[in-house]
C-alpha cells in the first residue's frame, strides 16, 4: 500500500508539472520554471523560521511571494535593463537560491526539517512517515499526497477555466494584447501556479528534480504534436509513464527513486527524438526517390 501512495503522489507531481510546463515551453520560458523552483527557497526558509511548522500555510504564502518576486526581477532585468532573457533568469535564480542557502545556515542551525539536501533532492520514499490517520488507527495516506491532490485540483481547474487566455498568450501574445487581453495578468497567474506546484513538490522531489518534470515531458510531447490539447495529454501521460517505470526500476536497482523517474523521462524523450529523426530521414529519402522518378 505504501508503494501505491508513493506512486500516486509522484504521478500528481508529474501531471501538475507537465501541464504547466507545456505552457512555459510554448512561451519559450521553460527555464523560468527552473528559476522559480530555486527562487522560492528564501521565502520558504523565512516563513518556516517564523511559523515553526513546515505544514503551515505561511510556507506557501512565503514561497509564493518569493516566486512572484523572482518573476518580477526577471521581467525587470530583461525588459527594463535589456539583459538577455537567459542571463536574467540565471542572475535571478542563482542569487535568490544562494540567499536561501545562506538563510538556512543562519536561521536553521541544528534543525533537521529544512536543509540543503532536503530542498535540493527531496525523498519521496519518506512521505509515508507523515501519515494521516482516522481514529489513530486507519491509515488513509500520507499528508504529501493530499497536498498534491489539492494542488492538482487548483491547477487543473485554473487551466480549464482560463484555457483560452493561457492559449492566447502562449501562441500569439501580440494578438492577445491587440484585442484588449491583459496578458501580464495571465503571465503572473501562470507564474503563481508554477510557484504553487513547485512549493508543494519540494518535500516529494526537491527543487532540482521538479525542473525535470516541468521541462522533459512537455518537450517530449512537443516532438510528437504541435496542437495544444494533444500536447497537454501526451505531456501528462509521459510524466505518468516516467513515474511508474522509474519507481520500479529504482527499487530493482536500489537507486534514487526521484532520480530514476526523471531519467526515464529523459529516456522517453530520447526515444521519441530518434523516431522523429528516422521518420524525417525516411521522408527525405522518399522525396528524393520521387524526384528521381520524375526526372526519368
Amino acid at each position: 500500500m505504501n508503494d501505491f501512495f508513493i506512486i500516486l503522489t509522484a504521478v500528481l507531481v508529474a501531471i501538475n508539472c507537465a501541464l504547466l510546463g507545456s505552457f512555459l515551453l510554448l512561451r519559450k520560458m521553460a527555464m523560468v520554471g527552473d528559476a522559480v523552483s530555486h527562487a522560492v527557497l528564501p521565502g520558504i526558509v523565512i516563513a518556516y523560521y517564523f511559523a515553526g511548522d513546515k505544514s503551515s500555510v505561511f510556507i506557501l504564502i512565503g514561497a509564493t511571494i518569493a516566486g512572484l518576486a523572482a518573476t518580477l526581477l526577471i521581467d525587470f532585468f530583461s525588459r527594463r535593463i535589456k539583459i538577455q532573457n537567459d542571463a536574467a533568469i540565471g542572475i535571478t535564480y542563482t542569487l535568490l537560491f544562494a540567499v536561501g542557502m545562506i538563510l538556512i545556515a543562519l536561521l536553521m542551525q541544528g534543525n533537521a526539517d529544512i536543509d540543503q539536501e532536503c530542498v535540493l533532492y527531496g525523498d519521496i520514499a519518506l512521505i509515508n512517515f507523515d501519515k494521516i490517520l482516522i481514529d489513530d488507527n486507519l491509515y488513509i495516506g500520507p499528508r504529501a499526497m493530499y497536498v498534491e491532490l489539492v494542488a492538482s485540483v487548483i491547477v487543473v481547474c485554473s487551466l480549464v477555466i482560463g484555457f483560452k487566455g493561457f492559449r492566447l498568450i502562449s501562441f500569439n501574445e501580440d494578438f492577445a494584447k491587440s484585442v484588449g487581453i491583459k496578458t501580464s495578468r495571465w503571465h503572473y497567474f501562470l507564474m503563481a501556479l508554477v510557484t504553487l506546484t513547485t512549493v508543494v513538490s519540494f518535500e516529494v522531489v526537491g527543487a532540482i528534480l521538479v525542473v525535470g518534470f516541468l521541462v522533459i515531458p512537455p518537450a517530449t510531447a512537443f516532438l510528437i504534436t504541435r496542437k495544444l490539447v494533444p500536447m497537454l495529454v501526451i505531456s501528462a501521460l509521459t510524466g505518468i509513464f516516467s513515474v511508474i517505470s522509474g519507481y520500479f526500476l529504482a527499487i530493482w536497482m536500489n537507486v534514487s527513486i526521484t532520480g530514476m523517474m526523471v531519467v526515464m523521462a529523459g529516456v522517453l524523450f530520447g526515444f521519441c527524438f530518434i523516431i522523429k529523426q528516422l521518420k524525417s530521414h525516411k521522408t527525405l529519402v522518399s522525396q528524393g526517390f520521387d524526384q528521381k522518378l520524375r526526372e526519368i
